[in-house]
């Protein structure tokens, strides 16, 4: 299996609810999602990115662990954004619902939710000794988040957006500062909710807002020969200070494409040239805040 392929993350919320801009296909059913596990799992991804919050996501792990008896995946999964129950009774149930016996990471769904709880840590840290769960993580959105994490030494992971427009130029030197103090760094949003796949000329206005931004990727894509999919993903796979990408996909057949554009280098002079966009509007970088 290519060695790029541990790299990558699959995330499950296509399996629980209809997400994305460019979904037009709705819930994956429960048996593709099936299908699309077995594959992931057989090309070399063995990690999963899920939440309480993705509708059926977790029973539908849990079914496919349970009809799989020889493929266990690594899970990671979030505590919802209004948590309030009992953390450890929660873990264990979502331990037994997902069919493991230990969550990669348990995350608190946002800094805002993290911010809540920190009151938590202590219990949390416990569940680690207990094995129950192997990191502790948060999910952000900006800089101001990611810097105030750094702060905190129970916190083992930051999950944060990046891509070819949320790339090195907006997280400044945090990513370099997270590695020296020993964070372990997931991206997603790898194809910012599919806004790179739009038509320039759409009259989406977040597209149009980001015309000039959009227009420079197809540019660097058509210079290194490569599909916009393949620039995006392979962007992120290639920068040191992200320990691991996490992508979603809508069918088994975007899976499959989505692994045939892994690998292929990119020039460290498109790199720079990517590095060099910066989109002033912040609001643009974040899905949850388009109109």
């Amino acid at each position: 299996m290519p060695a790029h392929n541990n790299k990558i993350i699959l995330g499950t919320v296509q399996m629980g609810i209809p997400y994305g801009i460019n979904n037009k296909t709705g819930k994956i059913s429960e048996e593709e999602s099936h299908q699309i596990l077995k594959y992931a799992y057989e090309a070399g991804i063995h990690t999963l990115d899920t939440a309480e919050a993705y509708g059926e996501a977790h029973a539908i792990i849990g079914s496919f662990h349970r009809e799989n008896p020889d493929i266990r995946f690594k899970v990671i999964t979030k505590l919802p954004h209004n948590f309030k129950g009992n953390i450890e009774n929660t873990v264990k149930n979502y331990c037994e619902v997902l069919c493991v016996e230990q969550l990669e990471a348990i995350m608190f769904h946002s800094y805002t939710t993290f911010t809540q709880h920190t009151d938590s840590l202590d219990e949390l840290v416990d569940l680690k000794s207990q094995n129950l769960i192997k990191l502790i993580g948060v999910s952000i959105y900006n800089n101001n988040e990611f810097e105030d994490l750094l702060n905190y030494a129970q916190i083992d992971l930051i999950q944060l957006p990046f891509n070819l427009l949320d790339n090195v130029s907006q997280k400044g030197n945090l990513l370099n500062i997270a590695r020296e103090n020993n964070k372990v760094i997931h991206s997603r949003s790898a194809f910012l909710q599919g806004i790179f796949f739009k038509d320039i000329e759409d009259p989406n206005p977040v597209v149009q807002a980001l015309k000039k931004e959009l227009q420079e990727i197809h540019t660097i894509a058509t210079t290194e020969n490569l599909e916009i999919s393949s620039l995006a993903l392979n962007y992120c796979l290639q920068i040191e200070a992200i320990d691991n990408v996490l992508i979603g996909v809508d069918s088994l057949n975007q899976l499959i494409e989505n692994l045939t554009i892994l690998g292929k280098p990119i020039s460290s002079d498109s790199i720079n040239r990517i590095n060099k966009i910066v989109v002033a509007d912040k609001n643009l970088l974040n899905p949850s805040l388009w109109k």
